[in-house]
């Protein structure tokens, strides 16, 4: 059984009474918890911790963050609060380096602090939730655009979690399922995306709540489920792109793209255009983020005489060669290898 596309029972940001409730999704899917934030710094704190994860959702965090703290230093002190404002934005802007739309979102708020009315607090509360709003619509578009593209595509796996849980609402590469699967039945399989199994924990869980019908398989059955000849596509999100179309996404997305394209399959990406970083030539340049060896190494390797380490790069870069497919609310690129993706600039 399936719901229609435009149901949608996860939630991942939900600001209500001036107030940001963020699902913490380090919790899921054992525990449902919301929790509440009012201040622009310990929303910082939350994608740092990864309770708010995806591109598109911590750029959608950032700019509640922004009102949040024009709220809280405009009514202290009218003369110097744009001072304040925009030591959080730096605070903000530390918090996780490699989601591009975290930096888009604290520019399009920074620039909307010259121009605010004689309400700042209801004005810049406004460009918030237009940016959560324009985040949903977006992923709807992309949703519908990416199962044109699919047509009567069967077998379908994603990984890590791209979804409502990881946007505005909706979800990117999910939203691209959600979409296809309204239209006829698909095998849908999830990898479970190590070290933070985002896929095991997330997905397959999004999914269920949608009662969108999943398989989850280990990672390292790849490449056997795409030899068995089951998977037409991989459908995956983006934590940046670079303008020659390199896409930096989970870690792991690297891998499944060369299996890909030795067995045949197709990748799609699909990340709004907020997450290409037209500045960025090639995705060389991509500051990939280094998270903690305790997120995954035992603890019994623990310690400063310890001859055990880890490498816990959280992204990985896919040479655009190598994708079929990009999908944005301005369009679709096909073999961005070959034109990259600048025409998707509206600035060009």
């Amino acid at each position: 059984m399936t719901r229609s596309s435009n149901k949608l029972n996860v939630h991942a940001l939900v600001w209500k009474d001036e107030q940001l409730h963020v699902l913490d999704q380090r919790q899921l899917p054992e525990v449902v918890r919301y929790d509440i934030y009012t201040k622009a710094d310990d929303i910082a704190e939350a994608i740092s911790t990864m309770r708010v994860r995806g591109a598109p959702a911590i750029g959608v965090a950032a700019a509640y963050a922004v009102a949040l703290s024009v709220k809280m230093y405009f009514q202290a002190d009218n003369n110097n609060w744009l001072d304040k404002v925009d030591e959080d934005i730096a605070v903000l802007a530390a918090s996780r380096p490699t989601a591009v739309n975290l930096f888009w979102a604290l520019s399009v708020m920074r620039d909307k602090l010259t121009g605010l009315k004689a309400d700042p607090i209801a004005d810049i509360l406004r460009h918030a939730e237009e940016i959560h709003q324009q985040d949903i619509a977006a992923n709807k578009k992309m949703g519908e655009l990416g199962a044109d593209i699919l047509a009567d595509a069967k077998g379908l796996l994603t990984h890590c979690n791209a979804g409502a849980l990881a946007t505005g609402g909706y979800g990117t590469a999910l939203g691209v399922i959600r979409s296809a699967v309204a239209r006829m039945p698909r095998n849908v399989f999830a990898g479970e995306t190590r070290p933070w199994l985002q896929g095991a924990r997330l997905t397959v869980w999004e999914l269920a709540e949608d009662d969108i019908a999943a398989t989850l398989i280990t990672d390292s059955a790849a490449a056997m489920l795409m030899n068995s000849g089951q998977v037409d596509w991989i459908i995956v999100g983006a934590d940046r792109i670079a303008a020659n179309g390199d896409v930096a996404n989970k870690i792991g997305t690297y891998s499944l793209a060369v299996l890909a394209k030795h067995h045949g399959v197709k990748l799609m990406v699909v990340a709004p255009t907020s997450t290409i970083d037209f500045a960025m030539q090639e995705g060389s340049q991509i500051e990939i983020e280094q998270r903690a060896a305790s997120e995954f190494l035992p603890d019994c390797y623990a310690g400063e005489n310890s001859l055990i380490d880890a490498w816990n790069p959280v992204f990985d870069v896919t040479p655009a060669e190598l994708v079929t497919v990009i999908v944005t609310e301005r369009g679709a690129i096909f073999n961005p290898v070959t034109t990259g993706v600048s025409e998707l600039n509206q600035n060009d």
